[in-house]
């Protein structure tokens, strides 16, 4: 099964309720009046809105990127309650030749709320998208479980391989400049999706200017 039809049908099964809530991410809302000072961000796999949605109530141009239609409608209806526009696009971000030209380099903000839903093997690629969608000076801001997550089981992937370490993470962004690595744990609520005591890490690097 493809990733477009497992996440389309955990968001369907949700019904009227948003899988992860509507609320944005807390690493990600603690950084507010960091977030303010760009001009446009981008999300990806932004699943329901919850998050894209919060940027553009900042008062940022803001773009979502998700691959299940279902998420999207959803993520729609909830952009048009708070009263806000988001760009949403359906693509999938781990597809040849993404992100097309007009969105290289595009971004102050490029934003990723756990999104280990692949494993080391996508992970390089993943990772170069998001590169690749920034601007020169532009930054990444990346949420996700660190391994110690499958002793919680509140939420996130079964496959250890695909959690990250400050290790994992360093390596990756080694020719940026890392404003902030943060591994700690927290209780979080965000849908029936995140529920409980979680070990988190949280990661802000800059693209060279």
């Amino acid at each position: 099964m493809d990733q477009n039809c497992i996440w389309s049908k955990r968001y369907s099964d949700a019904g009227q309720d948003y899988l992860f809530g509507t609320e944005p991410n807390r690493f990600l809302a603690r950084r507010e009046q960091r977030l303010q000072d760009g001009r446009n961000a981008i999300s990806i796999a932004d699943g329901e809105g919850r998050n894209s949605v919060w940027l553009a109530e900042l008062g940022l141009e803001v773009t979502g990127i998700e691959i299940s239609a279902v998420a999207i409608e959803k993520a729609r209806h909830l952009a048009a309650a708070r009263k806000v526009e988001v760009n949403f696009i359906q693509a999938d971000m781990l597809a040849p030749g993404w992100p097309p030209a007009d969105m290289q380099a595009a971004f102050d903000w490029v934003v990723g709320i756990f999104i280990q839903f692949v494993g080391p093997e996508w992970r390089e690629r993943q990772f170069e998208v998001m590169k690749q969608l920034t601007r020169p000076g532009g930054r990444i801001l990346l949420q996700g479980y660190t391994p110690t997550q499958l002793e919680y089981r509140t939420g996130g992937p079964s496959a250890v391989e695909n959690l990250y370490t400050e290790d994992i993470l360093r390596e990756a962004f080694a020719d940026w400049e890392i404003e902030e690595l943060v591994e700690y744990e927290d209780t979080i609520a965000e849908g029936s999706g995140h529920v409980g005591r979680s070990a988190l890490i949280g990661m802000v690097a800059r693209k060279a200017a």
